[in-house]
């Protein structure tokens, strides 16, 4: 059995041509904003990535297939969807056997780009440790998709809510390169220090493409995660923002929220109390990781040509 894929018309068009592809998940459309603000990000990320030359691929689960880029009136019933799953590794076949509608988190945006032979995924953060996961053992399926599946992911760092430290020891225990582009801090999301040292840095796309074709030439398995900090002028600075992220958890724990249920109650409260700069500092690094993904999948057709 082959994986049910099918192509919006503009993504089928860019393979045959040889053409950059940046693929997106599907989450941030269907759990990260409301409607209709979900929908205009997610066009103006996708002008983005066609504004820097190349073609984005917007990834979701419709009627028991993976749809690998959506027409606008697709993009559009799914902004508006409200009982859409989130789909990762776990639920991914479930979903297609179901023929629900499914919205891709990193892991299953990255099984889905590879198996449509796209290099390069654009999203806003990956998941990763939550607080307190030695005792409840959460920890982000996106951790070990990096450590399988060859993509380039390019997001600004892990989200803040989590456990920055143990994420970044568990993508070292697991072999996953992580890129700092442009600094040497490790960013935190909505700020671009998290007081952490990234454990690599690359200043240009091309080292970074150059460095996801090394590794396939090794046969390492995986993919790369490129930390890309947030522009300066939309960040929430670190000794700013630490307050509110420990307000919202305690808040969580107080609630009882957990599993799926807390990041989902953390970025909403999180928006509440910085007054929605929070989601203006998501749209903005959300944008800025889409510029540099295009670049790097420019930069690794140029390679593969030479």
């Amino acid at each position: 059995m082959t994986a049910p894929l099918t192509f919006a018309a503009e993504v089928a068009d860019a393979k045959a041509q040889n053409r950059p592809i940046v693929a997106l998940e599907s989450t941030i459309i269907t759990h990260g904003m409301p409607y209709p603000q979900n929908l205009e990000t997610a066009q103006a990320v996708e002008a983005e990535i066609r504004k820097a030359g190349a073609v984005p691929a917007t990834i979701a689960v419709m009627g028991g297939k993976i749809h690998i880029g959506l027409e606008p009136e697709e993009l559009e019933a799914l902004a508006q969807t409200r009982d859409a799953m989130k789909v990762s590794r776990a639920d991914l076949a479930v979903c297609l056997a179901k023929g629900a509608t499914g919205a891709t988190t990193v892991a299953a945006t990255m099984i889905c780009a590879h198996l449509a032979g796209i290099d390069v995924f654009a999203t806003g953060g990956i998941g990763g440790v939550h607080r307190g996961a030695e005792d409840s053992f959460d920890i982000s399926a996106d951790l070990l998709e990096l450590a399988q599946t060859p993509v380039s992911v390019v997001a600004a760092g892990a989200k803040a809510i989590l456990d920055l430290p143990k994420t970044l020891e568990v993508l070292e225990t697991h072999g996953v390169p992580v890129i700092a582009y442009g600094q040497d801090a490790f960013p935190a999301f909505w700020s671009r220090n998290s007081g952490l040292p990234a454990p690599l840095r690359a200043d240009r796309a091309a080292e970074i493409a150059k460095s996801q074709l090394a590794r396939a030439a090794l046969g390492l398995p995986g993919g790369q995660l490129i930390a890309n900090p947030i522009p300066e002028e939309a960040e929430i600075a670190r000794e700013e923002i630490v307050p509110v992220i420990e307000q919202a958890l305690q808040e969580a724990e107080a609630q009882g929220i957990a599993a799926k249920a807390v990041t989902p109650f953390l970025l909403s409260r999180i928006f509440e109390l910085t007054e929605g700069r929070s989601l203006e500092a998501n749209i903005a690094l959300v944008l800025n990781n889409a510029r540099l993904a295009a670049a790097i999948a420019g930069e690794i057709i140029t390679a593969r040509a030479s």
